[in-house]
């Protein structure tokens, strides 16, 4: 074979031949093997990102981001993504194939909203990572449609690292206020917004929505902001009720004294933390766990909860430090909070644009209900009978008949309490109160001081033997702390469900386990007073069968009662 060359070209050859083999050899040896790794980590990290990208085209309104969240479908995106689509947006994935979504719930004030891909229940989705573990310098990427550029479904990628944690964004003449947001240099663009920003592990660390644009008009300039994924996952609950969410506020305002303390500027004197002992000139030094030394901390803190919540504040007066629970007001009325997500007069996603029930695909039309106060009537219903489920778990290892329970308070004395279908009776040192069922509730809160025990009680048997559906106009409000008092430092909480009934002139939410049992009852006799707070224990509950050991009772900042429930006393025969 070789005849036909000339020797030295055979050896030329060779000699290529081995020098090649030599590099190879060489430049493998040289590569350390952690490298390797890191790349192929990458690329993986990326990879997931990219399928759980979301590409939104919502018609003549245009289009964005977004990602997904869980396996059945459900993604998170901008509210000025879906503002004006109607409740119907097409998705495409990276697998180049579109999908019909409906429009879940929305929060015009912090720019989120929730859509639900439909077609399929193995959806790729993201893992919603702890952004407050995010650290400037952080490698990251964003996963979404530039320019709407991704006309074959898969997206771009823009990479860059995190430039500043914990900003906060001015409304800037809008309702958009982002809070506690991060800064990327990643490219964020036009079409960018609602989609995805991953950590380097491929984890959600934000939602991408807003860039600085105001040197270049719509064009990156380097300086990209995402909601937080601990921001999302504070509204994700809320969302997923397909309610109109709204943001919280203290009902006070606050500003930096001369000595560079945040003190407290104007307060509102009929809400919360006044009752719970807010003043003039307190010091803020702590709120839902967080540290505050600014303004701006405090914004920020306060831009990621959502308005209802009930949470830990630390304030310092005449030198002194007290610690309260603060219940959070909602920055916006209801009508107002309807017109500021874009729909009609009553809420819901009803822009003039809007296509006909019959104009909808109707897969997305039988998962659409219009009513007054949501973006989406039908997920509510979802939420409200998956926890009604969970509720009726716990009816089936409830005592038949009548409850009772039956025990001690802390100071030693009896207690004895009797609930049934008709009345419901407590019996106490104090005195004897009853409560007939078929009655107002406002005008029975009973035991005098309590702010109404007894009707909590009874609407909790109520609730749990008889079904959210039944009693009053009960929806799925959201999630809440199960823990108000214990917020980890960083300001997150573990959640549960929460359910809010509307009946006989009282309004009581539910904080619901998963294993539905119910955590605690608040009641509202009278909207802007202090609510009856009951919370169950349920601690050696294997012993006392369904029934929960102790119930502590206050009423604002005054403890009524610490009932001790007596194991052998439950369900006994009246």
């Amino acid at each position: 074979m070789h005849a036909n060359f000339p020797p030295n070209r055979i050896r030329v050859v060779a000699m290529l031949v081995v020098v090649g083999v030599v590099s190879t050899v060489v430049c493998q040896a040289e590569v350390d093997p952690t490298v390797i790794e890191a790349q192929r980590a990458r690329v993986e990290a990326i990879r997931r990102g990219s399928n759980a990208a979301v590409s939104i085209f919502a018609g003549e309104s245009g289009g964005g981001s977004g990602v997904l969240l869980t396996p059945d479908g459900y993604a998170a995106t901008n509210f000025h993504v879906v503002q004006s689509s109607g409740p119907a947006v097409t998705c495409g994935l990276a697998d180049g194939r579109l999908y019909d979504a409906v429009v879940v719930g929305v929060d015009p004030t912090g720019d989120l909203a929730l859509i639900k891909l439909l077609g399929r229940d193995d959806f790729p989705c993201a893992q919603l990572a702890d952004s407050d573990d995010v650290q400037v310098g952080d490698f990251c990427f964003a996963a979404g449609n530039p320019f709407l550029l991704a006309t074959d479904l898969r997206p771009s990628i823009s990479a860059g690292i995190v430039s500043g944690v914990h900003r906060y964004q001015y409304p800037a003449g809008t309702i958009l206020e982002y809070a506690d947001c991060l800064q990327v240099d990643a490219a964020i663009n036009p079409g960018n917004s609602g989609g995805g920003l991953f950590d380097a592990h491929g984890r959600l660390i934000g939602v991408n929505g807003r860039a600085s644009f105001e040197k270049r008009g719509r064009v990156n300039v380097g300086a990209g902001y995402a909601i937080s994924a601990n921001q999302v996952r504070n509204f994700l609950g809320g969302l997923r009720s397909g309610r109109l969410c709204d943001h919280a506020a203290l009902g006070a305002t606050v500003s930096t004294s001369a000595d560079g303390r945040v003190v407290v500027s104007d307060i509102v004197e009929s809400s919360d933390a006044w009752r719970r002992g807010l003043r003039y000139d307190d010091e803020i030094v702590s709120l839902a766990g967080r540290p505050v030394r600014t303004v701006n901390a405090f914004k920020n803190v306060l831009g990621t909860l959502p308005a209802g919540w009930q949470v830990p504040l630390v304030v310092r007066s005449g030198g002194r430090r007290r610690e309260m629970l603060v219940r959070l007001e909602a920055i916006h009325s209801p009508a107002t909070l309807a017109k500021l997500a874009g729909g009609s007069e009553d809420g819901g996603p009803q822009p003039a644009a809007t296509p006909t029930a019959r104009e909808l695909p109707a897969t997305v039309r039988e998962r659409y209900e219009h009513r007054p106060g949501f973006a989406n009537h039908h997920f509510n219903r979802l939420e409200r009978d998956r926890v009604a489920a969970a509720l009726a778990a716990v009816r089936d290892a409830q005592p038949a008949g009548p409850w009772v329970l039956a025990g001690r308070l802390a100071s030693g004395d009896e207690f004895r309490i009797e609930l049934s279908d008709a009345s419901a009776s407590i019996d106490l040192p104090t005195g004897t109160s009853t409560v007939a069922v078929g009655d107002e509730l406002d005008r029975q809160p009973v035991p005098p001081g309590s702010g109404g025990l007894l009707p909590a009680l009874v609407l909790w048997r109520r609730l749990v033997v008889e079904g959210p559906a039944a009693v009053g106009r009960t929806i799925f409000w959201g999630t809440a702390p199960r823990t108000p008092a214990t917020f980890a430092a960083g300001g997150s909480a573990d959640l549960v469900d929460v359910l809010e009934s509307s009946v006989a002139g009282v309004v009581a939410r539910f904080a619901v386990a998963a294993d539905g049992r119910v955590l605690a009852i608040d009641l509202w006799c009278q909207p802007d007073a202090d609510p009856c707070e009951v919370r169950l224990s349920w601690e050696d509950a294997a012993a006392i069968g369904a029934m929960p050991a102790r119930i502590d009772v206050r009423r604002g900042d005054v403890p009524f009662a610490e009932l001790l429930v007596d194991p052998v006393a439950v369900g006994a025969t009246p």
